[in-house]
């Protein structure tokens, strides 16, 4: 439980900070990543999205982890519109495979598409 205010308390700050100033209409603001002890290819990810949710129609719909070659290694649906900006959202038990150092973070819009900032994260290994 501690875990999840310490993330909480990071994510504000960093939220804070790193708000865009050109932004598209889902953007990654923050991303903290821990690697599950006794692991070498397990991982937690918290993610921070700032996204012009209207309604079912016009909102971010997927978090997705991107590998350095371009293929998705996780997709998170998110399933309705957040009311409350920015939103974190917990990706946890994803599996990276050994020998991936770096990952990219994005978010899916309905109906824009990829048009918003990626975070790209060293894994801590």
């Amino acid at each position: 439980m501690r875990r999840h205010v310490f993330f909480a308390a990071l994510f504000a700050t960093i939220a804070a900070a790193a708000l865009p100033a050109a932004a598209g209409e889902a953007d990654v603001v923050a991303v903290a990543v821990e690697r599950h002890p006794g692991t070498e290819d397990m991982f937690d990810f918290r993610v921070t999205v700032l996204s012009n949710d209207r309604d079912t129609s016009y909102y971010a719909d997927a978090v997705e982890i991107v590998g350095p070659d371009g293929n998705v290694l996780s997709r998170h649906a998110l399933q309705h519109p957040q009311t409350e900006q920015p939103f974190t959202h917990e990706l946890d038990d994803m599996r990276v495979p050994v020998g991936i150092q770096r990952v990219t973070v994005r978010v899916h819009h309905k109906p824009r598409g990829y048009d918003g900032q990626t975070v790209s994260i060293q894994l801590p290994r």
